[in-house]
């Protein structure tokens, strides 16, 4: 059986809800939150693969929920969601905790996101950003128009709706990436500059840029709400 296979099986292992490894559960955490991602990590880089699949059922949703933002294709999403995950796995023997667990998993993301659009640029006519899609996690969709609008509002809703994809899919790669991070996956400033390998003050300007310029260019839409 190929290597690939193999990791591939251990990414069924995270069928169940998430709990902490029995193993990590017999050092002495009392509970889920006593045991950090990366004593979970630590194990999964001895070879313990029901640590590897908490972390892959823990990150499972919002992980694919980043990738479909990033791609907009929902079997896409799922692939790149699980080869971020076998990176993961076959990375366990060089890991080091030299930052946060969630912050290294987004960085291997990003990384792979970026691959991703640059190879299939000119394969897709569209790679959008849809900022109006339901967010995995909690179901909301804070841009939609709600049922009490009037059919001329619900126009003008989604006209909006389209004109901000439209834009921050336009937007540089970097500020596409920090706005997705920053509004859909709650990540704060220092998260999202550790995973974009700049400093706090850089990723504040380079969201500052990045909203200034969606402001700029839709304005029109903001003036008519």
């Amino acid at each position: 059986m190929s290597s690939v296979a193999i990791d591939r099986g251990l990414l069924n292992l995270a069928g169940a809800p998430p709990s902490a490894p029995a193993t990590m559960a017999s050092s002495g955490a009392t509970s889920d939150e006593a045991v950090s991602d990366v004593d979970v990590m630590l194990r999964v880089k001895t070879g313990d693969e029901p640590a590897f699949a908490y972390l892959v059922q823990k990150y499972r949703r919002p992980m694919g929920g980043f990738m479909y933002r990033m791609c907009h294709n929902p079997s896409t999403a799922e692939e790149l969601a699980q080869e971020v995950f076998l990176r993961v796995y076959r990375s366990r023997a060089s890991y080091e905790p030299s930052a946060k667990f969630s912050t290294w998993l987004y960085r291997i993301a990003t990384n792979l996101a970026v691959n991703h659009a640059r190879d299939t640029r000119h394969e897709r006519p569209e790679n959008t950003v849809r900022l109006d899609e339901p967010n995995q996690e909690t179901g909301t969709t804070p841009d939609l128009a709600d049922d009490s609008l009037s059919a001329e509002e619900q126009i003008l809703k989604r006209e909006r709706l389209a004109a901000i994809r439209s834009k921050v899919n336009a937007l540089p790669e970097r500020q596409r990436m920090a706005v997705v991070m920053h509004k859909y996956q709650q990540m704060d400033y220092r998260q999202i500059a550790d995973v974009l390998k700049l400093s706090e003050s850089a990723t504040k300007s380079l969201l500052f840029r990045a909203y200034e310029t969606l402001r700029e260019q839709l304005k029109e839409f903001v003036s008519g709400k």
